[in-house]
């Protein structure tokens, strides 16, 4: 089984190509899964390495830390799973609110200066 067209032609044109091209319901939500992992983890990593070097104490970026972590692992075994919603949203929102929490501290760090 193939997912891209092209990569189906190989093994025939037209019409005998369709049977190999076909879209599993598990990958996808696994493919959704890793995308929304993308969305939200490059933007945070970014902001977690400016937020480790604006002078915060560890303890307070270590909680930061490890509850985005927490939140984003409950994230995606609520997604895999599925669990009911509104696991999936409550996980997604604690990651949200860890990061703009780290913004608001680096905007007021930069404020102070």
């Amino acid at each position: 089984a193939f997912a891209n067209p092209e990569d189906a032609s190989v093994y025939g044109k037209g019409e005998l190509a369709k049977k190999y091209l076909r879209s599993d319901p598990d990958v996808e939500r696994i493919r959704r899964s890793h995308l929304n992992d993308l969305e939200n983890i490059v933007p945070f990593a970014v902001i977690g390495l400016f937020y480790s070097i604006s002078g915060v104490s560890y303890s307070t970026a270590w909680w930061h830390y490890h509850i985005f972590l927490g939140a984003r692992i409950f994230h995606t075994i609520a997604y895999v799973i599925p669990l009911p919603q509104p696991c999936r949203g409550l996980a997604w929102g604690i990651g949200y609110f860890v990061t703009f929490s780290m913004v608001y501290k680096l905007i007021m760090a930069g404020l102070a200066m």
